[in-house]
């Protein structure tokens, strides 16, 4: 991949990469894609945790790899081929080569008369089981007689195979970025998140000084998420101030947002505050929408302080868990937009402090010059939005809700703090007890 490519282009080609891997929740197609995603954060740390593994209520399922899987239609012609499309294999089918007639065949197969060009995506994770997905138009057209199916794979004791990338900071509270790395070939859905994750972690190794330290999750779907809150809960629970699922992050389509289960932690109105300004128009879904990962985070006695900031959400568009989800449908448009609201919500995080205005009264502005020194009704809108926040900043209003206050992007005030902070307009009020845990004065 050449790096003097422009970033949108680099988001959809790390996503060309990943996109013909078999993935799974567990085997191969995992390694191999955390493996090319080491490649660009050398520091990723890969873990591998045992089948049979409690965790919760859960038990770490079998490790599955697929060599190849394909059906033989009545006059030995191969109509149904794994190396085609991996989606044709339902995910942790067994073994199998066998002649059977159509009318057995039919009940392992998997389409949709609603949309009969397309593949589903089928899965039988803690099950045993096998079958194939096919377009409803080819399954239309199978002939009767015998078919040959043969699905080469292995489903027995292994590992499941994670990434973790911590970025420390200069206090232990930490924000959580998660996203999933165990979908086959959809792009949307699937790799529009390790891509974009995997460059906004670069983005943060290149920031130095970082206030909050930072943890990167590549995970399988639902088991990924449970193992890792069952060894880190207690931790994530003290440290924790936000966190966000990466997900379908990759159509160039309408934003939405999936609040917490609390529905007004900080990272919940950062994703609102970043949406209204970088977004304009954007879905705002309750959390009985949920679909990923945010279930487990944000479930009962979990309570993480976990939103969604994505495009599409799951299930919201007609391509989700088909074949239809590929390279034409994620754009470097669609990718880099979601890299820069991701941006924007670190720098709302990151700078989101509470200031007191030092002087009692509105300061003089005009002798430190930052005050036009000749009248004039129309005002600079940056004069302008000095004296709003001088005129909020009373040591009990962080910056966001001063922010929302004068309507206005949080991350276009920083030159205007800075230059109240240097003439001593403004001090930080923002306390930092022994655990590292920052607090308002008022508290």
């Amino acid at each position: 991949m050449a790096i003097n490519q422009p970033l949108p282009i680099q988001l959809h080609e790390l996503v060309k990469r990943l996109f013909p891997i078999g993935r799974s929740l567990t085997g191969n197609g995992v390694r191999e894609s955390l493996g090319i995603i080491k490649e660009f954060l050398p520091n990723l740390v890969i873990h591998e945790v045992a089948s049979g593994t409690s965790c919760f209520d859960w038990i770490v399922p079998e490790e599955w790899n697929i060599r190849e899987a394909w059906i033989e239609d009545p006059s030995g012609k191969k109509i149904i081929d794994y190396k085609d499309n991996n989606l044709h294999v339902v995910g942790y089918s067994v073994p199998i080569d066998q002649i059977m007639p159509l009318e057995r065949l039919q009940s392992h197969l998997h389409s949709l008369p609603e949309q009969p060009q397309a593949i589903p995506y089928v899965t039988s994770y803690y099950q045993r089981n096998w079958g194939f997905c096919l377009t409803h138009t080819q399954r239309m057209n199978l002939l009767p007689g015998n078919y040959r199916v043969v699905i080469d794979s292995e489903l027995g004791p292994g590992f499941m195979t994670f990434g973790e990338l911590i970025l420390p900071g200069t206090t232990p509270q930490e924000i959580l970025f998660s996203t999933n790395i165990c979908h086959p070939s959809m792009a949307n859905n699937e790799l529009s998140g390790p891509s974009v994750l995997t460059y906004l972690a670069q983005w943060l190794l290149d920031n130095k000084n970082l206030r909050y330290s930072y943890r990167i999750l590549f995970l399988p779907e639902t088991i990924g998420s449970i193992y890792y809150l069952s060894q880190n809960l207690r931790y994530l629970q003290d440290y924790c101030v936000g966190g966000f699922v990466v997900s379908c992050v990759g159509d160039a389509r309408c934003y939405s947002y999936i609040p917490s289960s609390s529905g007004d932690t900080l990272a919940d109105r950062v994703a609102l505050h970043v949406l209204k300004h970088h977004a304009k128009f954007f879905h705002h879904y309750s959390f009985l929408n949920r679909g990923s990962d945010e279930r487990q985070y944000c479930n009962a006695r979990i309570e993480l302080p976990v939103v969604c900031m994505i495009r599409s959400a799951y299930g919201k568009y007609p391509e989700y868990h088909t074949s239809l989800d590929n390279l034409d449908l994620v754009s470097p448009e669609g990718l880099y937009g979601s890299y820069q609201a991701f941006q924007y919500a670190i720098t709302c995080m990151e700078n989101n402090k509470t200031w007191r205005n030092t002087v009692l009264c509105e300061p003089q502005l005009g002798k430190r010059g930052l005050y036009p020194t000749l009248y004039a009704r129309n005002k600079g809108a940056y004069t302008q939005n000095m004296r709003h926040i001088l005129v909020y900043a009373n040591g009990k209003r962080d910056l966001l809700t001063i922010a929302g206050l004068i309507d206005q992007p949080l991350w276009e005030l920083l030159p205007i703090i800075d230059d109240l902070k240097r003439h001593g307009l403004i001090e930080d009020v923002t306390i930092v007890n022994q655990s590292g845990i920052e607090k308002c004065e008022r508290d």
